[in-house]
Order: C-alpha cells, then structure tokens, then sequence
C-alpha cells in the first residue's frame, strides 16, 4: 500500500474536527444572555471587536494583494512554483476565518459565561470552555484541511512527484505567517493600550475598581481581550501548527527519498499525527468539569485531568499508528519515541511556566512581596524572574531536539552531504525525528488552546457581571475563572513559544536542503539518478554543500542580524503599546475632567471613542513591524547568500525564543502578583502594595501579551519567507 492516497483521511479528520465546532458553538448559544443590561454591554464589546477585525482585514487584503502579485512575478520568472500565489492566500484566508470565527463566538459567550456563572461555576466554566473548543477545533480543523487538499490537488490534479510537493507544502505558509504576525501584533497592541490606559488612569488616579462601568476605556480593555487573546492566539498557534506539518512532510521526503513505498508514508505520519491527537483532544473535552465550590486547585486539576487525557491518549495512538505507517522502516519504534518526546517536552514546559506564573508557587508569591517597598522593586524582580524562568524551557527543548534526534536514527557523529533520491541517511532520519517531535508536541492543539481560548471569555464574563452590577457572588464565580484563565493563558504562551522553537528548527532544516538543492543547481550541478549525490555537469566533481561553519563571515553576519531583528521588533511593538496607550490615558482623563456625572453613574463615558483610539492606534503601528520582518531576511539573503540567511534565522530563532520566555513570563508573574494582593493579601486591593502591583502589571501587560507571544510569530515567518523566495537569494545574492 502507497499512502499518497492515505491524505484523503486528513480531510476526514478534519470534517470531524469542523463538525464538533459547530457543535459546541450550537451548545453556546443555546444559554441566555440575561439580562437587557448585560445584553447592551455585550452588544458594544461585540460591535468594537468586529469593527476592528473588518479594518484589520482591510489592511491585511492591501498587504496581500502586493504579496501575491510580487509572487506571481517570481512564478512567471521560474523563482517560485505556479502554486504559491494561489497557496498565499489559501493559507491567510482559512488562517482569518480561524480567528474570526473564535472571536465571533468568544463575544457571544462571554455574556452567557457572566449569566451562567450566575447559576453555578460549573455552567460558568462550560459555558467558557466551550467556547474556547470552537476556535480551537476550528484552527485543527482548517489546518489539516489545508494540509491534505493541497496534497491531494499537487499529486492526484497535477501529479506531482514527491520532491516538488514536500518544497511547494513547506512554502506554502507563508501567507499564514504573513497573517499570524498582523494579528498577534495588531491585537496585541490593541489590548494592551486599552489595558494599560484603563489601568493607569482607572485603578491608580481615579481610585475606582477594575472593569467599573464609569472607566471610559472599561469596553476597549475588553475588546482587546478578543481581538489580540483570542484571534491573535488562534490566528498564532494556527501558524504553528500548519507549519509543523509542512515541515514533517519535508523532512519525510529528505529522510526517505528513493523508497517509492516509504517516501509516502513518511510525508503522511505527520497528519496522521495531527488527526488522532485531535480526537484525542475531543476525547479530553468530555473530562472538564468541576463543583460549585471549587477551589483555584480544583479548577487547574479538571483542566489537568483533560489536557493530560489527551496527551496521553495521543501518545499511545502514536505506536500503532508508527507501526502501521512507518513498519517497513527497522526505526518506526524511535520514530514513535520522537513523537512521545514531543508531547512530553510541551507538558514540562506548560508545567514549568504555570510554576513561575501561578499564585500557587513560590516565585509569583515572592514577587507579589517585592511590592511592600514599592513599584521600582517589583519591576526589577519580575524582570529577574523572567529571566530566570528561560533555563527550564531551554533545557527541555535542548533535551528534546538532542533526544529526538537521537531516537529517530541520527547519531551525533554525523556528516551530512545533501542528497536527494537514495541518498538519504541516518543524519535526515534524525531530523525528521525533530519534526515529528513538533508535531507531537502541537498535536493535542485542540484541547490545550482551549484551555488558553476560554481565559479572556472568563475576563469579559467578570467585566461584564460588573457593569451590569450583578450579584457579589456572579462576580467571585467569574473571578476564579479569570485568575485561572491567568494561569492557562501563561502556560499557553509558554506552550505557544516552545512549540514555535522546534517548528523554526525543523523549518530552518528545511530550508538548508532546499537552499543547497538550488546552490547546487545554480553551480551547474545535476542528480546522479545512481549515487542520488549532486555531480557536477561538466567537471563530475560531488558537491559539498553549503558552508554553514562559524568562521564563515556570512553566516556570523546573518546571527548578528537576526538576533538585531528581535530587539528592534520588541523596540517597535513596544513603543506602539505606549503610544497608543498614552492616547488613551489622555482621553480617559479628558472625559473625566470634560464629562459631567460620569464619577456619579449620571451619565455613560464615551466608551466608543477609546476603542476607535486604540482601532486606529492598532492598525498604524501593526505594519511597520510586519513589513521589517519580511524585508530584512530578504535584504540578508540578497547581500550575504543562503549561508547568511541560515545564521539569520539561527539567531532569530535562539534569541527570539529566550527573550519571548522571558517577556511572556514576567508579564504573567507580575499579572498574577497584583490579583495575589488582589485576594487579600499584602493588605489588599487599594493598599500601597496593591498600587505597586498595579504599575508592575501595566509594565508586564505588553511583555506578555503584545511583544513576548508576537516574538514566536515573528521566527516562524523569518523561517517562511526565508524559504519562499530561497531561488532568488541562490541565484541573486552578491556573497
């Protein structure tokens, strides 16, 4: 059996995926809104999401519509496959459904949560959690369905062999990662803004509570939850996930090219990965629940119990399924290892990032007293913390690539030529282990993005209870939703950036074996259909592949470079979040002054124009970033070749992981401290300890919800531009 027919159960998987959606959004929308109150709050919230995804989408299409005409260009000059313009859009379309459709539904069911909640905390957390499975099983859904069509159309339309697929399939996101990288920059400055003027003007000038309906900014916070937590994280870790696949499949030809039979199988283990660990994650689904008096443990244990499921159901589906697909291969048993090592590695990082975010441990508790001598001392030691907490999450993916590697057949002594056909060796074996490894760890994608996807419904329910001054005990119930949705948000960041980690590696492998197929190629080398070895033309000397040491100067250069892209990114995003917050603090303290009977609930803020601030703030500062981010790799290729480009994305990728670690965790730590005071310790809300938690949470919101998640985005599409246009750099480049 051949399993180039096999993808055909992809779509499958995904239908199944797609329907389950649905399904739970049927069952959100089944619960009352409540009252006419709540009901005109969530219509506003509702209204500025929307608006503001419309206005992205336009930016976005002005952006798109350049790309694809500049890739039509390079297709018609032979630069890039006939494909990619057509897959470029593809990619970003299903990429903005995904988010759309989970902000559509995050914004209906946080009205439902805050009525819910009313009755129990259970409906309260069904009710959230539900939500959150359909932008989750929508992302798993649309991404397999990408996947698997656009094999089933290369192969079965235009009968492609496997090589040309396996390079057309790992260019193919970049219009996904054009996409993730608007929406996780965009919405992350629009949150954060929001967040910080509500924060800096409500909580510390005016004194008054959080999410207090007097606070003109109180509606764009919590639109900002939607479009930058909910969108933003869907539209990431949809890039992530694709791209897993996309580079599997590479690997799997590189790994076992010349065996007609392998060849197949080895490109469609990735998606049958990514298909049992969905229904894996559905099964995990069923496991969350919890009782009304349920305690911050409690409801981290239920979300445990269903995330744990999963991984493990995924891991044992893994073994027949490596038998099955991969049994004429006498290593199957250490590609299914690679995989477990996968799901493994995303658990410890989740854990370790929970252990220095949450109010449970230490780290976060000791934060928290830093506060009793002021805002200065708390800043330092959540910078501190932060970067302390990169040595867990950089040695478990240390471990796991060195582990996977090993496991799937590679041995540390090995020398790699390049080679396509039968030339392929222990070496590729081992790195397809890596890529399995990242697709095993994004594999229960379903239920651990919902753990994250439900956090910011939670933080609305509660905005909501209190704008519509609902009972004490509706805002409690929505409080410990929130404060966990704290805790799986930051474990979701952590997940989000140790999975980006290996799929920016597996990508960067990737584009070494297809940069030196077109070095070689532009040289005048040729395929020896009997050694599989690139034999000069003329001369018949092998060639040796690309120069990729340290002593060679284009390759320091590209680290160099790469590593200054990351610092000059978080320079930009964050000085967006302060401009665009410093607007909103200026009109929060305007309609204080200007506005008469707000501070006695006489009359309404003037909620719309702070979120149409923070609309135009988002949209002009999102670009910039994103445009740098495809140019320069481009810049660095054209001047310093393929070699530079490799050091390029090498030192992206290394600095971009530990800095966006370090951001994502100190921005949840110092998060989590000011809800600790918050809960009645270190004298409570309105004490001076509490205001110094508050400035630390306000220096920590951008960390970790605008620069730290978008740092992950921005590797991953260093990686796929960096692929995209590798025929132009090899035959271009002036180095």
């Amino acid at each position: 059996m051949t399993f180039e027919h096999a993808f055909a159960i992809g779509a499958v998987g995904a239908a199944i995926a797609l329907v389950f959606a649905f399904m739970q959004s049927r069952k959100v929308l089944k619960f009352s809104e409540g009252t006419p109150a709540m009901q005109k709050i969530a219509n506003a919230i509702r209204k500025g999401a929307g608006a503001y995804l419309k206005r992205q989408f336009r930016v976005v299409a002005i952006f798109y519509v350049v790309v694809v005409a500049a890739l039509a260009v390079l297709a018609v000059l032979g630069h890039a496959s006939p494909f990619i313009p057509f897959a470029f859009l593809t990619g970003g379309i299903f990429s903005q459904l995904s988010a759309y459709i989970g902000m559509k539904i995050a914004t209906k069911a946080n009205v439902r949560t805050a009525n819910a909640s009313g009755e129990s905390l259970n409906q309260g957390l069904k009710v959230a959690f539900a939500s959150g499975t359909v932008l989750s099983f929508t992302v798993v859904g649309l991404s397999i369905l990408d996947v698997s069509v656009w094999f089933l159309v290369l192969r079965f339309i235009f009968n492609q062999e496997p090589a040309a697929i396996a390079e057309n399939m790992v260019m193919f996101g970049v219009g996904v990662a054009v996409f993730a990288l608007f929406a996780r920059v965009g919405g992350g400055i629009f949150t954060k803004a929001a967040d910080v003027g509500a924060d800096l003007v409500g909580k510390v000038e005016a004194g008054i509570p959080e999410d207090d309906p007097r606070n003109p900014a109180v509606i764009a916070d919590n639109v900002g939850d939607n479009v930058g937590d909910v969108a933003g994280m869907g539209a990431d870790l949809y890039e992530s996930y694709i791209k897993s696949m996309h580079a599997g499949i590479a690997l799997g030809f590189a790994a076992f090219a010349g065996d007609d039979r392998l060849v197949w199988a080895a490109m469609f283990l990735p998606v049958a990965i990514a298909v049992v660990g969905m229904i894996a994650s559905l099964i995990g689904t069923f496991l969350i629940r919890t009782g009304e008096k349920a305690s911050q443990a409690q409801l981290l244990k239920t979300l445990r119990v269903g995330t744990y499921t999963a991984a493990g159901l995924a891991m044992l589906a893994s073994a027949p399924l490596a038998y099955f697909i991969m049994g004429d291969f006498v290593g199957w048993l250490g590609l299914f290892i690679s995989v477990v090592i996968g799901v493994v590695a995303g658990c410890l990082i989740a854990y370790f990032t929970e252990y220095f975010t949450s109010t449970h441990y230490k780290p976060t508790k000791e934060l928290a007293k830093a506060s009793e001598t002021g805002s200065a001392t708390i800043i330092i030691g959540g910078i501190s913390l932060g970067m302390k907490s990169t040595v867990a999450p950089v040695l478990i993916v240390v471990v796991a690539i060195v582990a996977s590697f090993l496991a799937a057949g590679g041995t540390m002594g090995d020398i790699y030529i390049f080679s396509l056909g039968e030339g392929a060796n222990t070496f590729s074996h081992g790195l397809y282990g890596i890529g399995l490894a990242a697709v095993g760890m994004l594999s229960t994608l379903g239920i651990t993005l919902a753990t994250d996807a439900y956090g910011p419904v939670a933080d609305n329910a509660g905005g909501i209870a209190e704008m519509a001054h609902l009972p004490a005990e509706v805002r409690e119930r929505t409080d410990a939703l929130d404060a966990l949705g704290n805790t799986t948000a930051a474990t979701g960041k952590g997940f989000a950036v140790g999975s980006a980690a290996l799929t920016s590696l597996a990508l960067l492998v990737s584009y070494i074996n297809i940069a030196t197929d077109h070095v070689a190629r532009h040289g005048g080398y040729v395929l020896d259909e009997v050694t599989g070895y690139m034999v000069h033309a003329t001369r018949g000397t092998l060639f040796q592949g690309l120069d990729l040491s340290l002593d060679n100067p284009s390759v320091l250069i590209g680290i160099f470079l790469g590593a200054m892209l990351v610092f000059v990114f978080s320079a930009l995003t964050m000085s967006a979040v302060q401009r665009a917050a410093q607007s909103i603090v200026m009109e929060v303290r305007r309609q204080f002054r200007e506005i008469v009977g707000i501070m006695e609930e006489k009359v309404d803020p003037d909620y719309a124009a702070c979120v149409d601030l923070c609309t135009r703030g988002a949209l002009k500062e999102m670009v910039l970033p994103t445009v740098i981010s495809v140019v320069l790799p481009i810049i660095t290729g054209l001047l310093f070749g393929v070699e530079g480009v490799v050091g390029f994305i090498g030192g992206a990728t290394v600095i971009g992981f530990v800095v966006a670690v370090f951001m994502c965790n100190a921005g949840g730590a110092w998060d989590n401290a000011k809800k600790y005071i918050e809960s009645g310790e270190l004298g409570g809300k309105g004490s001076d300890c509490h205001k110094a938690a508050v400035i630390g949470d306000t220096v920590g919101d951008p960390f970790k919800d605008t620069t730290g998640p978008s740092i992950n985005t921005l590797f991953k599409l260093v990686s796929t531009v960096s692929i995209t246009i590798v025929s132009v750099i090899a035959a271009f480049s002036l180095f």
